[in-house]
C-alpha cells in the first residue's frame, strides 16, 4: 500500500472536490482518494505509487493544477 500526498489548487467548493477525487480515483491502482478543499490537498491511497505525471493529468482533466 502507498500513501502520497498531493497539492491542488483552483478548487472553490464542493463539486471541485468531487472532480478531481473522480479524476483522480480513475488512476490505475487508485484505492481511494481524499480531498481536502480548503487546504487543497489530496491524499491517494494506492497499490502501488502513482506517478506525478499520472495525478497531474488527472488534476489536469478535471480542470485544476498539481504544485
Amino acid at each position: 500500500m502507498s500513501t502520497t500526498t498531493w497539492t491542488v489548487t483552483g478548487m472553490t467548493c464542493e463539486h471541485c472536490v468531487s472532480s478531481v477525487r473522480e479524476e483522480v480515483g480513475e488512476i490505475p491502482g487508485v484505492e481511494r482518494v481524499e480531498v481536502t478543499l480548503e487546504t487543497g490537498a489530496v491524499v491517494v491511497h494506492s497499490a502501488e505509487p502513482v506517478s506525478r505525471e499520472a495525478v497531474a493529468a488527472a488534476v489536469d482533466e478535471a480542470g485544476y493544477t498539481l504544485v
